[in-house]
């Protein structure tokens, strides 16, 4: 399938994960991005299903023209936390996939310096919707090419929301606050997706029957399926909130905040604490959540 040159060219730093596949279904079936490539982290599950998952989800797709490179296999210091109970053994619930049809590659981090140094500056944007650790990897070891990304727009933290895994600490960060830390202080054009607008996106049967019609949305509605939690409707819907984010920016209301990430040993590990003096992130606070789902709908219709 080609790709307009007007569409936003992104890399998808992913952990697949139930709600990282809608996220990816949608991106490839909406027809408004030019992907890159797939970056894989260990989150949800293990380095080598995540990797596995992205390639299962292009092969559904028929987009085996877009790579994906492995990327870190635990965070920078700690030990990781699968999500096996949420996400199912294989990452993906047991959804009927194909099998990949390819190998990924490896070296993450330095493909995706190489990308961003053969771009134009700012012109490719990192969909982060899994632990940060490749994101502060690259600003770590290649800064330059750091300083080149577009947009960031990651899925995590928690700011007047409870948090999920702890009291006041999101999954995605309290995976890894160590590169949590040095994205939110990175200087990078970073936008934070936190609980306080992931939760309030949720399906429900009726709408979970207007996704389907097509491959992707097919696909998508088998995947919320799983993913019901009380049986009237979805858990939410957290990784597609960055996609939506970055092509309808009015759907959501963002303030900038000066935070920092609570990166000590305590229990509350990862948690987004407001910091005078630090440097501003943009925080998405409020979401159109029944504009957010009819966006879902219709780019998973094409």
């Amino acid at each position: 399938m080609s790709q307009s040159p007007a569409n936003q060219r992104v890399i998808i730093d992913t952990d697949p994960g139930l709600d990282d596949a809608v996220a990816i279904l949608f991106a490839l079936a909406c027809g408004q991005f030019d992907i890159v490539g797939l970056t894989s982290v260990a989150g949800n599950i293990g380095i080598e299903a995540s990797t596995r998952n992205s390639l299962r989800l292009l092969a559904a797709m028929g987009r085996s023209d877009i790579p994906v490179i492995t990327g870190a296999a635990k965070p920078l210091r700690r030990a990781g936390a699968e999500l096996v109970s949420i996400h199912g053994e294989d990452g993906l619930g047991g959804l009927a996939l194909p099998q990949p049809d390819r190998a990924a590659g490896s070296g993450a981090v330095a493909w995706m310096a190489e990308q961003l140094n053969a771009a134009p500056a700012k012109s490719l944007d990192i969909l982060a919707l899994g632990p940060l650790t490749n994101l502060a990897l690259l600003v770590q070891d290649h800064p330059g090419a750091a300083t080149r990304i577009g947009r960031v727009i990651a899925m995590g933290g928690a700011v007047d929301e409870p948090g999920n895994i702890g009291a006041r600490s999101e999954y995605n960060l309290a995976t890894d606050p160590e590169a949590a830390r040095i994205v939110v202080t990175a200087g990078l054009d970073l936008t934070l997706v936190p609980l306080d607008v992931t939760r309030r996106v949720r399906v429900g049967p009726a709408q979970l029957a207007a996704l389907r019609g097509t491959l992707a949305g097919n696909l998508c509605a088998e995947i919320i399926a799983l993913y019901f939690g009380n049986g009237r409707e979805s858990r939410p819907l957290h990784d597609p909130c960055v996609m939506l984010l970055a092509l309808a920016p009015e759907l959501f209301g963002v303030d900038q905040m000066a935070l920092q990430v609570d990166a000590g040993d305590g229990p509350e590990a990862g948690a987004l604490e407001r910091a005078e003096g630090a440097p501003p992130t943009k925080v998405a606070m409020r979401v159109d959540a029944p504009g957010a789902i009819a966006l879902l709908a219709q780019g998973l219709r094409g």
